[in-house]
């Protein structure tokens, strides 16, 4: 795959090109090879799991075709330029970070350059990927199976009666409730009264 048509692909989407997309593609590049693969597979065989958004993803987007819109690109907001490769057929898990002087060794592949932006602008480029990222095996909390999930799957909580999709519910004793109403909300309500327009249970904390 030619490293310079997939920065060019990353850069299309912001109209300039920066290090971080840079270092997401170069980390897509390994992750596809590591895992044992030439190009992108078909069939969401790949899925990533991107640890910050941003141009970051957008690079590594452009090297595996993973996106948000086809279920093979999830972002767990940890806010690290790192990912995890997994192959839904095998199994096969890792995760690859940067390097953690990745930045200083930068300089050394961008001679005369004393700009760190522009020395790791270079450097990313032509790095090797010993020198630029670790690859560690892991394990998943949750398997794969379960991170994709079904789809097609749909059922309704039983709190607000919103539908919920790709097996998200959570069940409750009798009930099947959406994870805000089961108290795993990203968000707070200001009005309840809109929100609970009929004599249904409250969100279940304990």
């Amino acid at each position: 795959m030619n490293l310079q048509i997939l920065l060019e692909k990353s850069a299309h989407g912001h109209s300039h090109l920066c290090p971080r997309q840079i270092l997401g593609v170069r980390m897509g590049l390994l992750g596809l090879k590591t895992i044992g693969f030439d190009a992108p597979p078909a069939k969401k065989r790949l899925l990533v799991i991107v640890e910050t958004d941003g141009c970051f993803a957008d690079g590594i987007t452009a090297a595996t075709n993973c996106t948000v819109g086809h279920r093979t690109l999830r972002v767990e907001d940890f806010g690290k330029a790192a990912a995890v490769f997994i192959d839904t057929l095998t199994g096969q898990t890792l995760r690859i970070a940067p390097a953690l002087d990745v930045r200083q060794r930068a300089y050394a592949y961008a001679p005369g350059e004393s700009r760190h932006y522009y020395a790791q602008m270079q450097a990313y480029q032509v790095m090797p990927d010993d020198e630029m990222f670790t690859v560690t095996p892991v394990l998943l909390n949750i398997s794969s199976d379960a991170l994709v999930s079904r789809p097609g799957i749909r059922v309704h909580c039983d709190a607000c009666g919103e539908e919920i999709m790709n097996e998200r519910e959570i069940k409750h004793h009798e009930l099947t409730l959406c994870r805000s109403c089961a108290g795993n909300s990203y968000y707070q309500l200001t009005r309840q009264d809109i929100f609970w327009p009929l004599a249904v249970p409250r969100p279940i904390t304990g």
